[in-house]
């Protein structure tokens, strides 16, 4: 049967939803913080990022790995998905953001993985997707899209790191693509787990203990320059411990409250922090169709993280009448609104003899 989710967070999700917001403002500062290190490669920003926070994560949910390793073994595919995406994402996006440069990198990474997230829910768990969620995205996108327009228009007008050639930058939007999907598919992994009894704590660490553990060899390949000076050491601690570390953490916490697109859709918030920073740090100038982007994806989130009202429940009538009682559904605790009918008993039926018979029911369960 079809789940309809209101995608929505409700009163009770808002300390998830501010989780994955806190979340999303640490990881727009990985960009900023990238351009303090130019000499070292984005495979090795990547992996040393998401490897080292990954493998921090793993270490600090030891005991509750530990704990849970049956259920986590009984689910070794999400574990073993989850991981290859945690892996993939990090190269594919520091990558796009070399090629297509910071900003439309950023927006094309993170503005098609409410997509792709809406498209997984839909196909595997069956799940639709809210009116109210597909105004928010659709603001979002529109957001991001203007985002990444004015970040074009104005690196087209310069010598910025996202006015190579033209085959450059279509090869590094395919890859914002991939990493988009990739965000999309471990943070669905990892919801999956906590929605089995998985803690957050365990399902995290775990998966992106996987993931840093697929990317050491990569870091061993490409990281020689991250120790060739104490600044370049410092920015790839700093995206380990700060973005990654603590940034995955609170993902998770709001993971464990949201549905998985909420929360995709929640960090496009990221892109918008990234823009501010690269004008307030970098120096960077947004023309007025970014800030107007800005204002959009401002308005997303704002769609999103407003409270839901609840359904009032109706009185229910007299035994008897054959009517039921509709009564507000309760939260699963990830925002996913479920209409519940509770149906009255049915009446004993009259003896055979009886001349009438009494008929009891309600709508059926859509």
């Amino acid at each position: 049967m079809t789940r309809t989710a209101d995608h929505s967070v409700g009163t009770g999700a808002g300390a998830g939803a501010l989780a994955v917001l806190v979340a999303s403002v640490l990881w727009g500062t990985t960009g900023t913080a990238a351009t303090f290190a130019p000499q070292v490669g984005p495979l090795a920003i990547g992996a040393a990022a998401m490897g080292l926070g990954g493998l921090l994560q793993a270490a600090v949910a030891g005991r509750s790995i530990a704990r849970f390793r049956a259920s986590l073994r009984a689910r070794w595919r999400s574990v073993l998905v989850g991981g290859a995406g945690v892996a993939l994402y990090p190269l594919a996006f520091y990558t796009s953001m070399r090629l297509a440069g910071v900003a439309v990198g950023t927006v094309v990474s993170i503005g098609s993985a409410p997509l792709a997230s809406a498209l997984i829910e839909r196909v595997i768990d069956r799940r639709r997707l809210s009116r109210r969620w597909m105004a928010g995205a659709a603001l979002g996108v529109a957001g991001t899209v203007l985002l990444c327009a004015a970040e074009a228009a104005g690196a087209g007008s310069g010598s910025g790191p996202g006015t190579g050639s033209g085959a450059r930058t279509v090869v590094g939007v395919g890859l914002g693509l991939l990493a988009g999907a990739t965000y999309a598919v471990y943070a669905w992994a990892a919801h999956r787990l906590i929605t089995h009894g998985v803690p957050s704590r365990a399902a995290m660490g775990s998966v992106f203990g996987l993931g840093g553990l697929m990317l050491v060899p990569v870091l061993f390949a490409t990281g020689a320059p991250l120790v060739a000076s104490w600044t370049n050491a410092g920015v790839g601690l700093y995206m380990a411990l700060v973005p990654m570390f603590t940034g995955y953490v609170l993902f998770g916490f709001g993971l464990a409250r949201v549905p998985v697109s909420t929360a995709t859709t929640l960090s496009l918030l990221e892109p918008a922090v990234a823009a501010v920073f690269a004008v307030l740090v970098v120096g960077e100038r947004l023309p007025v169709l970014g800030w107007a982007g800005i204002v959009l994806v401002v308005a997303c989130l704002g769609v999103l993280t407003v409270p839901s009202r609840r359904t009032r429940p109706r009185t229910p009538r007299r035994a008897g009448s054959g009517r039921t009682a509709a009564v507000p559904a309760p939260s699963d605790g990830a925002g996913d609104m479920v209409d519940r009918r509770v149906t009255p008993p049915a009446r004993p039926q009259p003896p055979p003899a009886a001349a009438t018979a009494y008929r009891t029911g309600g709508p059926a369960d859509g």
